[in-house]
């Protein structure tokens, strides 16, 4: 006579030190961008797909930062030629050729902040000294700032 086992499956439910399941680990709009990400890098394939992945993205947004994104857009295309359009955690960004973003933008409505971010990573040159900016937050987009994104986006890519 052969006895069977039955075995029991437990739950792989994280739980802490105190033994209690930990509910929120991630905040919804982590998860999401978590998502966004996975999707990303299934799309951005081809240097084509990631700037049509980017294009969307802007498309998605809802005034003002659509057009803010737009024109920013299009200021990086012209002073920063050799950036590759692309998704970040959804939002536009700008790689260089090693695949490193460069520069950003994020829409002030994905985190429900009251302004816009343009912002560089550290693959962008933009050193000065010990400190310098990294982000900055944006609530319109007028010639003076343009030409501020201009100079930075040349600097980074330098």
């Amino acid at each position: 006579m052969s006895q069977s086992k039955s075995t029991t499956k437990k739950s792989a439910r994280r739980t802490t030190a105190t033994g209690k399941a930990d509910k929120a680990l991630l905040s919804p709009e982590e998860i999401a961008a978590m998502k966004e990400t996975l999707r990303e890098r299934k799309a951005n394939a081809t240097k084509e797909e990631a700037e049509n992945a980017a294009l969307e993205a802007i498309a998605a947004m809802r005034e003002p930062d659509r057009s803010m994104a737009k024109r920013i857009h299009a200021i990086i295309k012209e002073s920063a030629p050799s950036l590759s359009p692309r998704t970040w955690y959804g939002m536009p960004a700008y790689a260089n050729d090693e695949g490193k973003v460069v520069c950003f933008f994020q829409t002030g409505q994905k985190f429900k902040t009251r302004y816009c971010t343009f912002g560089f990573n550290d693959s962008a040159r933009l050193d000065d000294g010990v400190m310098w900016p990294t982000a900055f937050a944006l609530m319109k987009l007028a010639p003076a700032e343009e030409a501020r994104i201009t100079a930075l986006v040349k600097k980074a890519v330098s």
